[in-house]
């Protein structure tokens, strides 16, 4: 059953859909699949499906266009997020527990070099992986969290560790790293993480911070500008001094997981450029990357997870919405949300929580809550992204206002449905 149609009105628009499709026969059967999948979980119109139980996934959000989403690409991203469905689906069959389920689900984006957490999370200004996730159960309201943590292979099972063994919510850093050893949880070397495509990502990044950082140059003088992302000053050129009161800037990175040797212009970053979000580095769009995962299991319990690897050069220990109790994720009684986007606005305005809060307090439906903060409150206030989120009826909502996010839902007949666009 679809998460947001009616069965009539979901058959007139895959019949369509496929005619459109298929002129001269020429449509495939995923090509059909993908366009049955993209209409069924459309924005526009309120979830109906009201299910025993069921799991929302999102693999991010932002401006994802399918020019620059090859066919490969978009099938093999397709695939991944099918696994994750299956693998939390798999947990709520038998039984078990919504957490299982997201962790499970979540588990498998971590894995994945498509997804920008575990695996395939980005680098950050000094060529390294920081990696951020967080876990709430609905029906304790128990959480844990952790952030900038460089060698955990799935941070959303350290999350769990610091929800269940200890009595925080969250942990950074070495400390957290810390812990995990405490609890048995292995570290993996940095190179794990090490993928060329994220690498390449960041070369570009540096390039285009440093074109925007070049003093403007004067006549007769050559440019910097337009140096492979690999160029700059020479390693015995010293370090320009920073403005005065001002930390040294950080090197640039010369190789992943090894401490950097080339400096960057001294030029402090100012807002706008590098500490805001930048583009994919792997399809060259405007993307906010994260994955998460709701549940609600035949309990009747919620529960959400959330797991990043933030953003491509971010500076300074930068922490988004991710780990963010009730900005990024959260889930109780009633309503459970994972969050994707620019994340400074979902902390700024506790994204999570004030879906779940106008659900409890104002008693609205789920699907109208969700909408209403992030086509409404987020647009105002120039925030990017989307979240997804289910409620203990099995309502679903998934609404984002970017052109895209990654996404998917199974119900209890174990039929996953996977969609990217915002139009089918």
């Amino acid at each position: 059953m679809s998460p947001t149609f009616s069965p009539r009105m979901h058959r007139s628009l895959l019949a369509g859909t496929a005619l459109l499709l298929a002129p001269m026969g020429c449509a495939t059967s995923s090509q059909v699949g993908a366009a049955r999948d993209e209409a069924a979980l459309r924005t526009d119109e309120p979830p109906r499906v009201k299910p025993k139980w069921g799991l929302v996934i999102h693999g991010g959000a932002g401006v994802i266009s399918r020019e620059n989403l090859s066919p490969e690409r978009e099938a093999a991203m397709r695939a991944v997020l099918t696994q994750a469905l299956q693998a939390g689906h798999a947990v709520l069959a038998k039984g078990g527990r919504s957490l299982d389920a997201v962790t499970a689900a979540i588990r498998v984006l971590e894995d994945s070099p498509y997804f920008n957490a575990g695996k395939g999370a980005v680098f950050n200004h000094d060529g390294v992986n920081e990696l951020d996730a967080a876990v709430m159960d609905g029906k304790t309201r128990m959480a844990g969290a952790v952030a900038g943590v460089r060698h955990i292979q799935n941070p959303i099972d350290l999350a769990r560790l610091v929800m269940e063994k200890s009595p925080h919510v969250m942990m950074v850093g070495d400390g957290a790293e810390a812990f995990a050893q405490s609890q048995g949880m292995p570290l993996v070397d940095a190179k794990y993480f090490f993928t060329e495509e994220r690498w390449q990502g960041l070369q570009r990044a540096l390039e285009q911070e440093r074109a925007k950082e070049a003093p403007p140059t004067e006549q007769g003088q050559p440019s910097t500008q337009g140096q492979t992302p690999t160029q700059g000053p020479s390693p015995a050129t010293p370090a320009q001094p920073s403005a005065p009161g001002q930390p040294p800037a950080p090197p640039v990175p010369s190789s992943p997981g090894q401490a950097p040797t080339t400096p960057p212009p001294s030029k402090q970053p100012q807002p706008g450029s590098s500490l805001t979000p930048g583009v994919d580095p792997i399809t060259g769009d405007h993307k906010f990357g994260t994955v998460g995962a709701v549940a609600l299991d035949q309990h009747g319990d919620l529960a959400a997870g959330t797991s990043t690897g933030g953003m491509t050069n971010k500076r300074f220990g930068r922490v988004g919405d991710s780990p963010i109790i009730g900005a990024g994720t959260y889930a109780d009684e009633r309503c459970a949300v994972s969050a994707t986007g620019h994340g400074e606005f979902f902390i700024r305005y506790t994204v999570a929580r004030d879906i779940c809060a106008r659900v409890e307090y104002q008693d609205l439906p789920l699907p109208e809550a969700a909408s209403y903060v992030i086509n409404d409150v987020l647009v105002k206030a120039g925030g990017e992204g989307g979240v997804i989120a289910m409620d203990r009826q099995g309502h679903v909502a998934m609404p984002f206002n970017s052109s895209g996010m990654y996404r998917g839902y199974i119900g209890e007949d174990g039929t996953p449905t996977v969609a990217i666009f915002q139009q089918p």
